[in-house]
């Protein structure tokens, strides 16, 4: 009986030591598979986190504009002294191309060019009445004079411009020592004033002062180069006090007529129209126009020469607005805002009585 039971509780403490002893195994087992999976598994790194990259700010190509302007704005460098304050200004490039009068109207007629820059007045007038220009401003005016050698050999210190022409013509046609004139012959604006004053003194320019002797050259050059031919010649020639007082240094002529109401010369400025214009050109000349009539700008144009010549070479139209022919002075305050011609205005015709006779 205590021998069944031994074994009976022998055979029990033999199974509760088997039961025990796989247990402990399997913990053995479990504990060595997480260490041996501990030392062959390896972390994923980390997966970095990508710095965004800044857009790129892009800047706009800045836009040309070209100005088709007269010589002796380009001589006397107004334009290069204003030039730099309107492009920081704006987003622009100015190309600027210089010649007489009649070429840069030309210029911007075959829609070459974005603005005007002249100081022709008639020329002017049909060139906008022939839609080819948007918001014609005046912004400066100065006087044409006429220049020559100290000793005057031709006597026309102080004349009236069209007698001084009148004894220039007498004296040069009759082979008179000394007196040669040179014209710019360019269809330029002082060309187009001497012309003028041959015509008020009574001449045909074209049938008897052109080629009417050696006295008479043409140079067909701009204001700057027209003078240095004439001091070398040591003749007589008709400027814009602008150009003049620029190439005083470099002359031998002083001035001899400097008053007289054919001697007036003022600047305007337009905006170049046509159909193939874009529009944003169009409002970048009109912001130019604008700039050129803009109080702080009026107030360089006065002060531009004074420090090297001792007077400004140009006179602002807040200074001073010349009397002239109808039409020559434009609108000098008013901003430039048209983008197209006004539409031309018609007369409507008058609607006929349709009430019938009974």
């Amino acid at each position: 009986m205590n021998s069944v039971l031994t074994y009976i509780y022998d055979g029990n403490i033999m199974r509760r030591d088997v039961h025990v002893g796989f247990i402990s195994t399997l913990f053995v087992m479990l504990f060595l598979a997480a260490c041996f999976a501990g030392c062959t598994s390896q972390t994923p790194a980390a997966t970095p986190t990508a710095t965004p990259t800044p857009a790129a700010t892009t800047v706009a190509e800045p836009m040309t504009l070209v100005i088709a302007t007269t010589s002796s704005l380009y001589d006397t460098k107004l334009l290069d002294y204003l030039q730099p304050k309107f492009e920081s200004k704006y987003n622009v490039k100015l190309k600027i191309t210089s010649q007489g009068s009649g070429k840069a109207i030309e210029l911007a007629q075959n829609g070459d060019a974005d603005v005007l820059l002249v100081h022709s007045p008639a020329a002017e007038l049909t060139f906008m009445k022939g839609g080819y220009g948007l918001n014609r401003r005046s912004f400066a005016s100065n006087s044409f004079m006429i220049v020559g050698p100290a000793a005057d050999p031709a006597g026309i210190k102080d004349m009236a411009p069209e007698a001084a022409f009148t004894t220039m013509y007498l004296k040069g046609t009759n082979k008179t020592a000394g007196v040669a004139f040179v014209s710019r012959g360019d269809a330029s604006g002082t060309h187009t004033v001497e012309k003028n004053i041959w015509k008020n003194a009574g001449y045909n320019y074209t049938t008897k002062i052109q080629k009417s002797g050696v006295w008479y050259v043409e140079a067909g050059k701009t204001m700057g180069e027209t003078l240095q031919m004439a001091s070398e010649k040591n003749g007589y020639t008709l400027t814009d006090e602008g150009t003049y007082l620029a190439y005083k240094s470099n002359l031998t002529m002083v001035p001899l007529v400097t008053k007289g109401a054919s001697l007036l010369n003022i600047y305007s400025v337009m905006t170049v129209y046509n159909t193939k214009q874009p529009v944003e050109k169009i409002q970048m000349a009109n912001n130019f126009v604008n700039f050129l009539i803009d109080p702080a700008t009026q107030a360089d144009i006065g002060n531009f020469g004074v420090d090297k010549y001792g007077k400004a070479l140009f006179i602002p139209m807040t200074v001073e607005v010349p009397t002239a022919t109808a039409g020559w002075v434009a609108d000098h305050s008013t901003p430039a805002t048209a983008i197209a011609p006004a539409p031309a205005t018609t007369t409507a015709a008058p609607v006929a009585n349709a009430t019938a006779a009974k």
